[in-house]
């Protein structure tokens, strides 16, 4: 009996012992692992133009830094920069035209440009009709389908079409009063001759034999700060270890995009595009990618930001010009990369 004891006693111990090592062992890792930082961001819309975000968010690098991110799409760049002053969201992903019109307005606190995620126009123009050998004098004379006035499409399209010796206001007969989202809708319904479009509805279009892209303005216009990270100045205080982690995620999605199979990007990004077929996917990130539309360094320069604002003074939506250092901060990227 009392063998029995000393053996029921002793299992007894090894229990305890067992639960209380493993105990320990759970309150410790329990310890070591961080708990994620929520960080809200804004885009402006759902595009292919941002893959390298999607590519960070599917492929978990935002996690790998500690970060949660939050991803709204608020549908319009006075809406994305509304969330952004009045503190509902941290970050904005929206055009870098925008933290100028917000300077404009003297804002005690301003919008810092800190990351460009796209380095050229993302718009195509597409025509009604078959062209073999596109001039862009073809667009006198037309009915031409644009964007929204003083949005970044906008005025990059005026801005390619006056290099041509075209004003839109004139030669051609514009329309700007339809609604984002519903442009492409439009111009399949038949509104317009030609119509500039965003990527995936450029290829949409060819595919369904409703329009052909016959140019690029973002080829046509070069080097341009199209869609930045941009946060407030006190929140980039306050939270600059968080922004470059931010950014260093998105540098590891880019390098990835850059040397990987079109088609493996596309089913990567698939989710956040559920109505798109990989296969149009696949073809709108090539069609950036060989433009070199998505940004390798994310750094926004002076030259960038000398074309953005000669765009706007084009455009009539600006009168003096905002110094490089007042709205750019490139130290959070530099540190990223490091």
């Amino acid at each position: 009996m009392v063998r029995w004891l000393k053996i029921g006693f002793t299992l007894l111990m090894t229990a305890i012992l067992a639960f209380s090592l493993g105990a320990c062992g759970a309150g410790s890792s329990g310890t070591k692992k961080k708990a994620l930082q929520n960080v809200r961001v804004a885009e402006v819309t759902r595009s292919v133009f941002y893959t390298p975000l999607y590519v960070a968010l599917a492929k978990g690098y935002f996690k790998e830094e500690g970060l949660d991110i939050k991803l709204t799409t608020t549908w319009g760049g006075d809406k994305t920069m509304t969330a952004l002053l009045s503190g509902g969201t941290d970050i904005a992903l929206v055009g870098s035209e925008t933290s100028i019109y917000v300077y404009k307005q003297q804002a005690a606190d301003p919008v810092i440009n800190f990351a460009q995620l796209t380095a050229t126009d993302g718009t195509f123009l597409v025509s009604r009709k078959k062209i073999d050998h596109f001039s862009w004098n073809m667009l006198k004379g037309s009915t031409f389908l644009g964007q929204r006035k003083g949005g970044m499409p906008q005025m990059v399209g005026e801005y390619v079409l006056k290099k041509h010796d075209i004003d839109p206001h004139k030669d051609t007969k514009l329309i700007q009063n339809i609604d984002f989202a519903n442009i492409a809708n439009a111009y399949a319904s038949g509104t317009g001759d030609f119509v500039q479009l965003f990527e995936p509805n450029a290829t949409v279009m060819e595919k369904e034999g409703k329009g052909y892209i016959v140019a690029s303005f973002g080829k046509e216009s070069g080097e341009v700060p199209y869609t930045t990270f941009m946060a407030k100045q006190s929140y980039l205080k306050e939270n600059e270890t968080s922004a470059v982690k931010f950014v260093r995620a998105l540098l590891k999605a880019g390098k990835w995009v850059r040397k990987t199979d079109p088609e493996v990007v596309a089913k990567t990004v698939q989710p956040y595009f559920k109505d798109t077929k990989t296969d149009i996917l696949a073809s709108s990130i090539e069609r950036y990618r060989s433009q070199g539309s998505f940004s390798d360094d994310m750094i926004l320069s002076k030259s960038g930001w000398s074309t953005i604002q000669e765009i706007m003074k084009e455009a009539g939506e600006l009168g003096q010009t905002v110094p490089y250092s007042k709205l750019v901060n490139t130290t959070i990227v530099k540190k990223a990369a490091k």
